[in-house]
């Protein structure tokens, strides 16, 4: 089992998560962040960080969100490496509870 970021970061990207991680398996996109499901550890120590719930164990993720789980993977083979926490985007809060926001991913 491994944790999967899901659609509430979308926009957001909030990095409260990439610090505590010990195994540094977060990628990073312009407006995202996904776990590299070959490195989590499974610790689940970033789940209690996201300021937005926007992590999930595998098993856990809703059934909304079933994609997130194939789309981290993929995301995680392309984007670089994220080890260390920076600002979250400049309209995040706009965006922390705005649901249905898949379309607005950058890829």
């Amino acid at each position: 089992m491994t944790y999967v970021v899901t659609e509430a970061c979308i926009k957001c990207k909030y990095t409260d998560c990439v610090d505590v991680c010990p195994v540094d398996c977060f990628r990073e996109g312009a407006n995202f962040l996904s776990i590299d499901p070959d490195e989590c550890i499974d610790c689940a120590v970033c789940v209690p960080e996201c300021p937005v719930n926007a992590i999930y164990a595998e098993d856990d993720v809703p059934s909304d969100q079933q994609d997130f789980i194939k789309l981290n993977a993929e995301l995680s083979r392309k984007w670089p490496s994220i080890t260390k926490s920076k600002g979250s985007l400049a309209d995040a809060d706009d965006w922390k509870d705005v649901k249905d926001k898949r379309d607005q991913l950058a890829r």
